[in-house]
């Protein structure tokens, strides 16, 4: 509940902020004009599915899965970091793919040969979907057809999946589920986070089991292992009855809520922002850190404004507060982070003019001190930039309708 008319002025102020963020970013309008339709409207033409997953493989090559003009699904490689070969289509028996936003296609190695590629089936419901996957055990060569990683089938959100092996070889798959919503009923806050685990690679897993009750319903989960190789999580949540800060969790521990919160803007508002964290390992002489990265909100005297900032986390995910910055660009929105020893980079886009600019932010001191460089700019429709490390190369994979530009940061 709102304490004052001041208070209920300031979401409202808020809300129409957030509502013009999302329209400016997620329509992308640029320089693509709309057509009149009979009756004199504007009709604006379809937003191409650019949403694009990269890795690199144990030999260095750098692959990357989207869909085509066409919403075929596809994979491509780069050897030299420069160029791709000519994009290849994978049978995935006429799903519908979502490939929009937070909602891509994923691609990861595993030990062996194993290769697997991830992808959420939208369902004929609004909002619902299942998690879907192909798998190699030939480095790629051919793929299975596709398969549903859930055991659940109720035509419900299982969505916006993030994949990961950790150092055991093990393959988790973790998403948004809704399925306790609809146990409970209008009661249960948001949704939840569910995993499973692969032990061999994507061809069998273990049950559904819950990570946490009440995640964001519409934010991407972002994984990093540890240095003992096992996987963490980080998600936006909801405390109480409507913040949406951030949890963390530990992935092995297998316990329902075993969470420890992120961050804590407060920030009170009954939507999703569709802006999940960043979050990759730090390594420091105390232990294990996390960088992350994350869109917040900033409390002001008379106004609450929306922006990208950048933090660590200790071992656990408790945030260390004196680390905590705004990234030096108002207009930053999907950001990402990764780190090489005490080598850090943060991406993100910037919208001005009609114009969005890849940013990036560069430390050589594990996060102390940054640089900001500009990498690239782009007119027209654009994903959100990936950042992908390997060794000591880390690159960044931004793709437009005319093809996937890479980037490697230099440090």
């Amino acid at each position: 509940m709102f304490k004052s008319g001041a208070d209920m002025s300031r979401c409202k102020l808020l809300i129409c902020s957030f509502l013009m963020l999302v329209e400016a970013t997620c329509l992308m309008a640029q320089h693509v004009h709309e057509k009149p339709v009979s009756g004199g409207g504007l009709q604006r033409p379809a937003r191409p599915q650019l949403a694009t997953g990269a890795s690199f493989a144990p030999d260095g090559s750098l692959w990357m899965v989207g869909l085509d003009a066409q919403s075929n699904l596809f994979v491509a490689q780069s050897t030299d970091l420069s160029t791709w070969s000519a994009p290849r289509k994978l049978d995935t028996q006429g799903d519908a793919i979502s490939a929009d936003g937070e909602n891509r296609p994923k691609i990861a190695f595993g030990p062996n040969g194993q290769v697997v590629i991830s992808y959420t089936r939208p369902l004929e419901k609004p909002y619902t979907g299942w998690i879907r996957m192909v798998r190699s055990t030939d480095g790629g060569a051919s793929f299975s057809v596709p398969f549903t990683v859930h055991h659940d089938r109720q035509i419900i959100t299982h969505r916006f999946e993030s994949i990961a092996f950790d150092a055991y070889g093990d393959l988790h798959v973790v998403w948004i589920d809704k399925r306790d919503l609809h146990t409970a009923g209008k009661a249960y806050v948001g949704a939840a986070v569910y995993q499973v685990i692969s032990k061999d690679g994507g061809a069998t897993f273990g049950p559904d089991t819950k990570v946490a009750d009440h995640s964001c319903e519409c934010c991407r989960i972002s994984l990093a292992q540890g240095s003992d190789g096992k996987l963490r999580a980080m998600w936006r949540h909801v405390f109480g009855e409507s913040t949406r800060d951030h949890a963390f969790a530990n992935l092995a521990s297998r316990v329902p809520n075993q969470i420890q919160r992120s961050t804590f803007d407060e920030w009170q508002i009954n939507a999703c922002p569709h802006h999940g964290p960043g979050l990759a390992l730090a390594k420091v002489d105390s232990g294990d850190n996390f960088h992350v990265v994350w869109f917040g909100l900033r409390q002001e005297r008379a106004t609450d404004v929306s922006n990208v900032r950048y933090g660590r986390l200790d071992s656990i995910g408790k945030p260390i507060l004196s680390t905590v910055r705004e990234l030096p660009d108002p207009k930053a929105e999907h950001a990402d982070v990764a780190s090489i020893g005490q080598d850090v980079a943060i991406v993100w886009r910037s919208y001005q003019n009609q114009e969005t600019s890849l940013m990036a932010w560069i430390s050589r001191d594990g996060g102390k001190s940054f640089s900001m460089r500009v990498l690239g700019k782009l007119r027209g429709y654009n994903d959100h930039p990936r950042l992908v490390a390997n060794g000591q190369r880390m690159v960044v994979v931004w793709r437009n309708t005319e093809g996937a530009q890479i980037h490697e940061i230099r440090f």
